[in-house]
């Protein structure tokens, strides 16, 4: 428990500390190309623990990891104005719009480079993930239920969606809570209007409708000496189903085994294109410490593993970040009119577990969160909350508009006012991640 822990902090220190410096690389870059005086380039907040000087910037490494800052000469509207042409100030509206926004951009280019560079050696997901939205299953009593969805049935149409994959229609139903959806299924040839309402689930709160892909029961593997090898099943045979009723979905058949508690079984069985039924009896075995109801039988998992070109990795990465992009604003959407709990948003504390077991997982699952950590970063800096970047460009737009700087009074309570909310924030998102470790559902 000790050990993960000092794990999850390390790894999002580490990972933090990489967006951090992107980020206000972002700015320095920018500043330098117009001239401002950088003063200092820090990486962390508080008390300067490694420093080292070169020209006119002090960069340095602060105590506090969560953050960091680049200082530029006249960059505070209070302090006397020296009329210095390398002040903040003293530039052009739009080069210091230029300044501010490439924080956030630097951090949304991290994102897409770093999927980029992933894709271009390890491209993997699941093959139904590409695939037409065809269910494979109905959990009972759930919202897919209720409105009479079937395995086998075709999704056509979902809120908008056209002929939409496994992923899109996935992602739709994730980021909708209890708002009715149109829906258009096709079931062997007949259109049916429906209207899917997907409800809370989970410690995330994020919208689920008891809805599985469809994932034919393709045997992989047949154990020796256990009841799928007795009757003579083979690798390549595919478990069509059980008990009378079509399995499309394979965890389905060890969920039916489970609950049956040993009880014989009778399963219908496709090979070259026939089908015959066979009757097997599960055993009771050890699976890494627990007893389970067991036939044999390890299923084929389709996954797309492969490597793409530099201008398909780039074409991917930007899709994938498109698609995240458009998702967090859905659920920001949701949760400031009440349509989504704002449990599932993570702050430090969700961010470090998340981490760790990204880091466990292996690296390319590191690498993806950390690019979708990255793309969060950026768009929230852009959003027009006064301290973040964001705050700075809606009030250089403001003076734009009426031609002249807004006074230092305004802008002090505006960064005031900015300051408390985030406050406030931080605060909310780690009470939210302790309840939701110490009280999941």
């Amino acid at each position: 428990m000790a050990g993960s822990f000092i794990t999850d902090a390390v790894v999002v220190v580490l990972v933090l500390g990489l967006m951090i410096f992107v980020h206000e690389l972002g700015h320095f870059l920018a500043a330098k190309a117009f001239g401002v005086r950088v003063l200092v380039f820090s990486l962390g907040f508080g008390k300067r623990l490694l420093h080292w000087t070169k020209g006119d910037t002090d960069y340095r490494i602060s105590a506090l990891p969560f953050g960091g800052y680049v200082k530029m000469a006249g960059d505070d509207p209070s302090a006397e104005r020296q009329g210095d042409p390398g002040e903040y100030l003293s530039k052009p509206r739009w080069q210091r719009f230029v300044i501010v926004v490439m924080g956030p951009a630097m951090n949304i280019l991290l994102a897409v480079l770093l999927l980029a560079g992933l894709y271009r050696f390890h491209y993997q997901k699941p093959a139904y993930e590409e695939q037409s939205a065809r269910l494979g299953d109905v959990q009972a009593d759930s919202p897919g239920s209720q409105i009479g969805l079937e395995p086998g049935d075709l999704v056509i149409r979902l809120n908008g969606l056209q002929h939409p994959d496994w992923e899109d229609f996935q992602e739709k139903i994730l980021t909708t809570v209890g708002e009715a959806m149109p829906l258009e299924v096709d079931r062997d040839g007949k259109i049916l209007n429906l209207a899917l309402t997907p409800r809370a689930q989970g410690p995330d709160r994020v919208g689920d409708a008891g809805l599985y892909p469809y994932a034919p029961g393709v045997i992989d593997k047949v154990e020796p000496g256990l009841p799928a090898s007795q009757a003579g099943l083979l690798p390549g045979d595919e478990i069509a189903g059980m008990e009378g009723h079509r399995v499309l979905y394979w965890p389905r058949i060890a969920y039916l085994l489970q609950s049956g508690k040993g009880k014989t079984v009778q399963l219908s069985i496709l090979r070259g294109g026939r089908e015959f039924q066979t009757t097997l009896t599960p055993v009771l075995t050890d699976v890494m410490g627990e007893k389970r109801w067991r036939i044999g039988v390890s299923f084929h998992n389709d996954m797309i593993v492969r490597k793409l070109s530099f201008g398909g990795a780039l074409q991917a990465s930007c899709q994938d970040n498109w698609r995240n992009c458009r998702e967090t604003f859905d659920v920001l959407g949701k949760i400031l009119t009440h349509r989504l709990s704002p449990r599932s948003l993570a702050g430090p504390i969700g961010i470090a577990q998340l981490s760790g077991e990204a880091y466990r997982a292996g690296l390319p699952e590191l690498i993806m969160l950390v690019s979708f950590i990255s793309l969060q970063l950026g768009i929230f800096n852009l959003l027009p909350i006064p301290v973040l970047d964001g705050g700075q460009i809606l009030m250089l737009l403001v003076e734009s508009l009426i031609r002249h700087d807004l006074s230092v009074r305004v802008k002090e309570r505006f960064m005031q006012a900015g300051f408390l909310f985030l406050l406030l924030l931080v605060v909310f998102l780690m009470c939210n991640d302790i309840m939701r470790t110490i009280r999941p559902y």
